[in-house]
């Protein structure tokens, strides 16, 4: 079997994604250390890369931080 391995750092953490083919596309997925399970979902694409590609922009977006609430001033109560 063709295994593909990323190695992305997202958020100043580092991951590693393992891609594997399933039927006609492929499936990425957070490699697991032994004996450490994951909850994470897989992501699939035409190939090797999108499905990387997809798993790297969801986490990505998991990243991302609130933004802080709007600062109420004395010029806005007016």
């Amino acid at each position: 079997m063709t295994v593909h391995r990323f190695e992305e750092t997202i958020g100043g953490r580092a991951y590693l994604i393992e891609v594997v083919p399933v039927g006609n596309r492929w499936r990425a997925q957070l490699l697991r250390a032994p004996g450490v399970p994951t909850a994470m979902m897989p992501f699939y694409g035409p190939t090797p890369d999108a499905a990387a590609r997809q798993l790297t922009e969801w986490l990505s977006l998991a990243h991302r931080r609130p933004l802080a609430p709007a600062v109420e001033t004395a010029a806005s109560k007016i």
